[in-house]
């Protein structure tokens, strides 16, 4: 891979990892949201869909470490 191409990988990846970021704080944001809940509330729909929000974040952010991966392994 030539300088040019390893420099614009290089660009996404710093892109893609603030983007990371920023969901990383909305993910924590919303399970705690969930945990801070009443054991009822845990247990009514809205705090399903809370449950269910933070751990498809969570899903998220595994699936943009593994880019961050192949793009890592890319530029190498």
């Amino acid at each position: 891979m030539n300088k040019e191409r390893r420099k614009a990988l290089n660009n996404i990846a710093d892109k893609i990892s603030e983007l990371r970021d920023e969901l990383e704080e909305l993910q924590a944001e919303e399970q705690e949201y969930y945990d801070n809940m009443p054991e009822g509330f845990q247990q009514s729909e809205r705090g399903e869909k809370a449950s269910e929000a933070a751990e498809a974040l969570s899903d998220a952010l595994d699936s943009i470490d593994e880019v961050l991966d192949y793009i890592e392994t890319a530029v190498e």
